[in-house]
């Protein structure tokens, strides 16, 4: 069973890297949690508080697919993301959580290659949605709205567990929340502070 792999999903607004990022600050630095860092084929000139990732050209992530360099890739809102394996090495270890930001449509596949992996699904009211993607300022109103309509009902996969959070409120009651479900599980390490 794949318990410690807590694999991150949610639509594009719901604050999925500033509640990760939360959470990161609340875990002390000798807990066995590792954050796992994707390759994106974009450039880092996202703007503030844009998730810290490994970029690539285009060519470059093709020739990481095809050398196998990933345990997982998909592609999602015109870029291609992927987890290197290096990333997920740690999952021997039965005292290590690892931690990665992945996407509902790949989800299946990633359930498939990790049974009973622990599914985190950050999700946000549409109208919360909508205005944070448009205070974001990153897109044109059109490709706001084409990923608005990619928000569609999560299928948690056979053998995995689910822990949903909606980020509709503070970032702290969404990232207290988070973490009092995760102390739920035995394989969270972190204790009260």
């Amino acid at each position: 069973m794949n318990r410690r792999l807590i694999y991150v999903v949610g639509p594009s607004g719901a604050g999925k890297d500033s509640v990760l990022s939360w959470l990161r600050d609340q875990t002390p630095v000798s807990t066995p949690v590792h954050w796992a860092r994707r390759t994106i084929n974009r450039s880092k000139s996202d703007g503030p508080g844009a998730e810290d990732h490994v970029c690539v050209d285009t060519a470059g992530f093709e020739l990481l697919v095809s050398h196998d360099e990933f345990s997982m890739h998909w592609d999602a809102n015109t870029h291609r993301y992927g987890i290197p394996k290096s990333e997920l090495t740690l999952l021997r270890d039965p005292a290590q959580c690892v931690i990665v930001n992945g996407s509902r449509a790949h989800l299946p596949i990633a359930a498939h290659d990790y049974p009973g992996l622990t599914v985190l699904h950050i999700t946000a009211d549409p109208v919360v949605l909508r205005e944070r993607l448009n205070r974001r300022g990153r897109e044109s109103a059109e490709a706001i709205e084409a990923r608005l309509s990619r928000n569609v009902e999560l299928a948690v996969p056979r053998g995995c567990v689910l822990i949903e959070i909606h980020n509709d409120a503070t970032l702290d009651i969404a990232g207290q929340q988070l973490l009092e479900r995760l102390r739920e599980f035995s394989f969270w390490p972190m204790q009260s502070s």
